[in-house]
């Protein structure tokens, strides 16, 4: 099986490459986008500013490219933000793949009762809908590190929610071909692994 991992020059992208490694799968590190177009499953992570994300992705030419996707395809942290309609974080228009579902500040979802940001650390997730989860429990623990969260939490996309500081969103959205979550799965040990091994073995 093809696994290509879209280099788009995002942060923790090889952490992501490991973590696949750890699962079996042999990914290529690539932004060619013959290589992502042929590949059986693409993943698309990393750590970033949203406006500098797009903006890179358009550079190169893989925006449009990530959009006209058949095969799974799975956006992890600023990826998943990246799927969204829109980000706050450099008023961004993003992908569209979500529509309606857009990156909001923690910050300006609780201006009376402020909490840590960045959201960093071991939380759970609820509400599973999505095949990523398959033989996760309600309630599992995976690892966030963010400052920018997917709303509405019940959109006809999401795939499980997750609490931080009274603000419920979207910690894993799916549509179609595309997947997407908000936590880390390459840091969030063997559950993390059952999820990307869950992503590969897809039907």
């Amino acid at each position: 099986m093809n696994i290509a991992v879209i280099n788009y020059g995002a942060g923790n992208i090889c952490s992501v490459v490991n973590a696949l490694r750890r699962v079996g799968a042999d990914p290529l590190l690539t932004d060619d986008p013959e290589k992502i177009m042929a590949a059986d499953r693409v993943v698309l992570p990393g750590q970033g500013e949203a406006g500098h994300t797009m903006a890179s992705l358009r550079q190169k030419g893989l925006a449009d490219l990530v959009r006209s996707l058949r095969q799974p395809v799975l956006g992890i942290c600023i990826g998943q933000q990246l799927f969204c309609e829109y980000s706050e974080e450099g008023e961004t228009t993003c992908l569209g793949l979500f529509p309606g579902v857009r990156a909001r500040r923690f910050s300006s979802l609780w201006p009376d009762t402020p909490q840590k940001i960045p959201h960093i650390g071991w939380n759970t997730v609820h509400s599973l809908r999505s095949p990523l989860f398959d033989g996760i429990a309600e309630g599992a623990f995976m690892y966030f590190i963010h400052s920018f969260c997917c709303i509405p939490p019940h959109s006809p996309f999401t795939a499980s929610i997750t609490e931080y500081g009274g603000v419920t969103f979207c910690s894993a959205l799916k549509k179609d071909n595309f997947y997407a979550v908000q936590f880390h799965p390459e840091k969030s040990g063997s559950l993390g692994e059952r999820l990307l091994s869950n992503f590969l073995h897809l039907s």
